[in-house]
């Protein structure tokens, strides 16, 4: 362990001691809301003080091991515990560092997820069609419930554009990753001379705004339109203008939603797709800053990153930010996206310890 970590741990040490001289005092119980502060620190900062404690003292034990193993008759036991401590020693490093990576306040957060046909015609919507699939499946698998709040299908299959909310634990914390350009290879159904084509789809994913962000929209900035939904939705929701369009005028960005049959549920739900991409756009002007001067090993989450290949002639994925490769395109493409995601998910990991460890 680096001597910047073990810097770091033992302020944690003594940050824990003035935690808890803050939670025996009296006057700390008349606040209600600071108490839960700090008790939720104390907490978080007592089991990251309490496994350092742990690695000192398996340092400590292989360290007498060593000395024992310089006795003949001590020398098996003691090269037991040596394998032993280290082991431990590793696998106590290891939660130490991912410990101390700053937490995402978003990651708990349920999610926007919008797939959007690109360069590719009829082709790139199909794909759409079978990156909404993909999605789906991966939510069913977690357990996750979705929605579709706005969808525009195309003549021949697949979505021009389609707009899900996805709720569920650590929602957006496993699907932040799939931001990006979403690029196919494949012989096209339409295609006669059986040659490779290639095509293109845009994904954001969004964390949902608090309830308490979205009334921050200013009104006097908004253009509201409802209209007669299209596609699914059965027969009332056609034979009504339930459907909700809002513009933020200063920005021109738009958010719709067409499912529900209530115009006033619509407009709420639109409304918490705008704050959404509002706050993106904040944070990709923020990430666009930062990367002039440093640039993410998983990319920018910007939609204009080309961040993964899907092969049909070869049966393989790619994933160009990390250079990994699977070879299991079915099963990917049938929701199987965990092997990604924990990829992606060290990767940032790794870099963020990277950067933790040098500003040190």
């Amino acid at each position: 362990m680096t001597p910047s970590l073990r810097q770091r741990f033992d302020r944690l040490e003594m940050r824990l001691a003035e935690l808890d001289a803050s939670l025996s005092d009296p006057a700390l119980a008349t606040d209600i809301h600071r108490w839960r502060r700090v008790s939720q620190e104390q907490s978080e900062t007592s089991a990251l003080v309490e496994r350092w404690r742990r690695y000192r003292q398996r340092e400590a034990d292989m360290a007498a091991a060593r000395e024992m193993a310089s006795d003949p008759e001590l020398a098996d036991m003691a090269t037991t515990e040596i394998e032993e401590a280290s082991a431990d020693l590793e696998q106590l490093q290891s939660e130490l560092r991912l410990a101390l990576l700053p937490k995402d306040p978003d990651d708990a957060r349920n999610a926007f997820l919008e797939i959007r046909a690109g360069t590719g015609g009829d082709e790139s919507a199909l794909f759409a069609g079978d990156l909404a699939r993909m999605y789906l499946r991966y939510c069913e698998r977690q357990g996750w419930r979705t929605e579709v709040l706005s969808e525009s299908a195309a003549e021949l299959g697949g979505y021009k554009e389609l707009v899900l909310r996805v709720e569920g634990p650590a929602v957006y914390e496993q699907l932040r990753f799939e931001s990006g350009g979403h690029r196919v290879q494949r012989v096209p159904a339409t295609e006669s001379q059986g040659r490779i084509h290639t095509s293109a789809c845009t994904v954001a994913v969004l964390p949902e705004p608090d309830e308490t962000e979205e009334i921050t929209l200013n009104p006097a900035e908004l253009r509201i339109d409802t209209f007669r939904a299209s596609g699914a939705g059965g027969q009332h929701i056609n034979k009504t203008d339930s459907a909700i369009r809002i513009t933020h005028l200063p920005t021109g960005l738009v958010a719709e939603c067409q499912d529900d049959r209530s115009q006033h549920r619509n407009k709420a739900k639109a409304l918490a797709v705008l704050t959404a991409r509002l706050r993106e756009a904040e944070r990709s002007e923020r990430a666009a800053k930062e990367a002039a001067t440093r640039k993410g090993l998983v990319g920018s989450g910007d939609r204009s990153d080309r961040i993964r290949t899907y092969n049909f002639p070869q049966g393989r994925v790619t994933d160009h930010r990390i250079n990994l490769t699977l070879y299991k395109l079915a099963q990917v493409m049938d929701g199987d996206l965990t092997e990604l995601v924990a990829a992606l998910k060290a990767a940032r990991a790794e870099q963020q310890l990277a950067q933790m460890e040098a500003g040190a």
